[in-house]
């Protein structure tokens, strides 16, 4: 019999989340977690949160969509459920200009691949079904790809993702939808990047019927909360006729949880999953604090900060490549080409958490999700600046920080 070992408690130090996501947590929405009972996740004020969640999802994505609700999980338990109306078969179009548009397309693959061309290859299935249109790193997909693909392709669905957090690129979201309508074809948008950053109602795209978020970017929720999906009758119709090989993330079923059974909210769900009352409390906190910030106004602060951040590390010798405004995907100047990834674990040995890209080729990836204030923006630049000076790099401080006073005084001025 072997020695049982109990390690010490786990002391997890404070970082600053300066990468792609996810961001920093609310305040707000970690007391409401901590705060919240040890109560049956039957227990009244929990249903009653849950029904006050789902009406303000509705607000915030800005929808009349019955079937808007959370999914518990992350962005990836989101993204499942919506991918998961694709049956094998399914002729899908699915546009890739970086990481994570990259494995929606896998998802995707995995989904419409018939049962001989799964087996074949069952962890990167090749589907004769699936066409995947490929974009290069540090382009955005435009709405002239779009039409093109589609109307060569002719598919039943049509997959993007509206910000490619891989990259920093932003997708043409209005040419897609309307090539969807074009093309009689059903839209399905990834917008785990965008929902609660930029300002958008997603019934303004008629082209989309399904759509997937997270809790833990644009909205400043926890991971492993809820994530948001949206879907119009035509997709739940879809699925009605053919099903889904799913019973944890079957759409219909989701639905039925949070009391929306037959297109209709009722008065209570009644498919049965366990979820946490400490979940829904801050995923509703955090709702409240979109809600409450206004989703226009904020999609003005990422815009704002993120124009102070770009210069400063423009300043710096860095080359800006992303047009995202909750993250800079940058080059390092030319003297410390070569050394992203050093740079990158020095500054996370020292909690603050930066990122690099994921594929090829390797850049530095600044995120800004929930730090919009002026002192956020100055600790972010002057961290990365020390880090590169660490490696050798000469940074001019003081025209670094001139010039975010001079962003921060013209905001001050114009009010």
């Amino acid at each position: 019999m072997t020695d049982t070992e109990i390690f010490p408690q786990l002391d997890i130090p404070q970082t600053l989340a300066a990468g792609p996501g996810p961001g920093n947590t609310d305040p707000r929405v970690l007391q409401r977690f901590t705060a919240a009972g040890v109560a049956d996740h039957m227990q009244p004020d929990v249903l009653r949160g849950m029904v006050e969640a789902k009406h303000m999802l509705r607000d915030v994505m800005g929808t009349l969509n019955v079937h808007t609700f959370g999914v518990a999980g992350t962005g990836w338990s989101g993204l499942d459920v919506m991918f998961n109306a694709v049956m094998p078969g399914d002729k899908v179009v699915v546009f890739n200009n970086g990481t994570f548009s990259g494995i929606d397309g896998l998802t995707v693959r995995m989904k419409a691949a018939t049962a001989e061309e799964l087996a074949a290859n069952p962890l990167d299935p090749k589907p004769a079904s699936v066409t995947i249109i490929d974009v290069p790193h540090g382009e955005s997909v435009s709405g002239e790809i779009v039409e093109k693909a589609l109307s060569e392709h002719k598919p039943k669905w049509a997959a993007m993702a509206h910000w490619e957090t891989g990259s920093g690129r932003i997708n043409d979201l209005r040419g897609f939808s309307d090539a969807c309508e074009r093309h009689d074809v059903m839209g399905l948008i990834d917008a785990v990047s965008s929902l609660g950053v930029e300002d958008f109602r997603i019934d303004d795209f008629p082209g989309v019927h399904g759509w997937a978020s997270c809790p833990q970017k644009g909205i400043c929720c926890l991971p492993l909360t809820y994530a948001p999906v949206s879907f119009t009758d035509r997709y739940i119709d879809v699925l009605k006729s053919t099903g889904c090989r799913s019973f944890v993330h079957h759409p219909i079923l989701e639905a039925r949880h949070w009391g929306i059974i037959d297109g209709k909210d009722a008065e209570k769900g009644v498919y049965h999953r366990t979820h946490s009352p400490y979940a829904v409390a801050a995923f509703h906190e955090a709702l409240r604090i979109t809600l409450q910030h206004g989703v226009a106004q904020r999609a003005r602060d990422y815009a704002f900060h993120e124009a102070a951040l770009r210069e400063a590390v423009t300043t710096m010798g860095c080359k800006v490549s992303s047009n995202m405004t909750s993250l800079v995907v940058l080059n390092l100047p030319e003297e410390l080409a070569g050394r992203e990834m050093e740079l990158v674990q020095n500054c996370r040995a020292n909690g603050f958490g930066i990122w690099p890209t994921l594929s090829q080729p390797v850049q530095i990836r600044i995120g800004i999700l929930n730090l919009l204030t002026q002192d956020a923006i100055l600790e972010i630049a002057t961290r990365f600046g020390d880090a590169m000076r660490e490696l050798g790099a000469k940074i001019d401080t003081d025209a670094v920080r001139d010039g975010l006073n001079r962003h921060y005084d013209t905001d001050i001025a114009a009010e």
